[in-house]
C-alpha cells in the first residue's frame, strides 16, 4: 500500500449523477495496468460536490468491484474532527484497507488541533491512516515536528506530502522516515520524493498512465535511478498540463480524451477550457496517449 503508485482516482459523472459504469471501467483499467493501490474520494474524486448518501455508494461499489485485488484507501477527511472519525470508522466497516485524511481545511487550527484531529481518528480505528498535507488547498500545514508526534501514533503510517516544499519533506524523512511512509503528493516532484526518503506516490497522472507512474516509482526503488529520472522528466510537460486549471478539470478532460469517462464537473468547477484542452491534448499525443 505504501510502494508504488497509489492513484487518486476520479468519480465519473453523467448528467449530473455519478456514472457507476464508467467508475467500474476506470477501476478495471487500473487494476489491469498494474497500480499499486486505489485512493477513492480523495479530493481528486470531488467528494466536496458530493451527497452523503453518493460517497457513501461510491465507496461500497469502489470495494466490491476492487474485491480485494489491490488495496483501496478511502478519503475520510473533513474540517470536523467528530465527522472524519465516523467517516474512516465506516470505511473501515465497509472493508477499506485504510483512509486518507486530509487536514482540517477552512478551520486554520494549530500544531495541537492538527495533532489531536489525527489522535482522536487513530483512537477510533484500525486500519494505517494516510494524513494527507495539502496546505494549498486547506490553509493548514503539517510541520515536521508535528509529523514526528503522528508518527508515534499507531495507525498514522503514511503521509501523502503536497506541499511542494522539498526541505520541509526532508526534513520530515529526517525526523519521522523511519517510522512513516512518507508518500508524495505531486506528480511533478515524484523522483525528487523518492530521493530524500519517500517511497510511493498518490498521483493524478496515473488516471490515465497507471503502468508508467508505477514503473517510475518501482525503477528507482529497485536501483534504477537514472531511468527513473529520465522517466520523470519526460512527463513535466504532461504533469504541467494536467495542472493547468484546477485538478481534477484537466485530467477529467484526459480520461474523456481516452474514452475512458465523460469529462463532466459539478459546480463550482466547470469543463477544461478550449486552451487548455488543446495543451493538454498535445501533451498526451507526445507521449503517445492518444493520436
Amino acid at each position: 500500500m505504501f510502494k508504488g503508485c497509489g492513484t487518486a482516482l476520479i468519480t465519473p459523472f453523467r448528467e449530473g449523477a455519478v456514472d457507476y459504469e464508467s467508475l467500474h471501467r476506470l477501476i478495471e483499467f487500473q487494476i489491469e495496468q498494474g497500480v499499486d493501490a486505489l485512493i477513492v474520494l480523495g479530493t481528486t474524486g470531488e467528494p466536496a460536490t458530493m451527497t452523503a448518501d453518493e460517497k457513501c455508494r461510491v465507496r461500497d461499489f469502489a470495494i466490491e468491484k476492487t474485491a480485494g485485488r489491490i488495496p483501496i484507501i478511502i478519503g475520510a477527511g473533513s474540517n470536523s474532527t467528530q465527522c472524519a472519525v465516523d467517516a474512516a470508522v465506516a470505511a473501515e466497516k465497509a472493508g477499506a484497507d485504510g483512509v486518507l485524511i486530509v487536514t482540517p481545511y477552512y478551520n486554520k487550527c494549530t500544531q495541537e488541533g492538527l495533532y489531536r484531529h489525527y489522535y482522536a481518528i487513530n483512537q477510533k480505528v484500525g486500519i494505517p491512516i494516510i494524513a494527507y498535507n495539502v496546505p494549498g488547498r486547506t490553509g493548514v500545514n503539517i510541520t515536521a515536528d508535528t509529523l514526528g508526534r503522528l508518527a508515534d501514533l499507531k495507525n498514522v503510517a503514511a503521509v501523502k506530502e503536497a506541499s511542494g516544499n522539498i526541505e520541509q519533506i526532508s526534513e520530515m524523512s529526517r525526523i519521522a522516515g523511519d517510522r512513516i511512509a512518507i508518500m508524495s503528493g505531486d506528480d511533478g516532484i515524484v523522483v525528487p520524493v523518492l530521493s530524500i526518503g519517500g517511497s510511493a506516490v498518490i498521483s493524478v497522472a496515473s488516471n490515465i498512465m497507471p503502468s508508467y507512474m508505477h514503473d517510475m516509482v518501482m525503477s528507482y526503488i529497485s536501483g534504477s535511478q537514472k531511468q527513473a529520472m529520465e522517466m520523470q522528466l519526460k512527463i513535466l510537460p504532461l504533469v504541467k498540463a494536467l495542472f493547468c486549471e484546477v485538478n481534477p478539470i484537466p485530467v477529467k478532460a484526459a480520461a474523456a480524451f481516452m474514452g475512458l469517462c465523460s469529462p463532466e464537473m459539478r459546480l463550482p468547477l466547470t469543463e477544461m477550457s478550449d486552451a487548455g484542452k488543446q495543451r493538454l491534448h498535445a501533451a498526451m499525443t507526445e507521449l503517445g496517449l492518444v493520436r
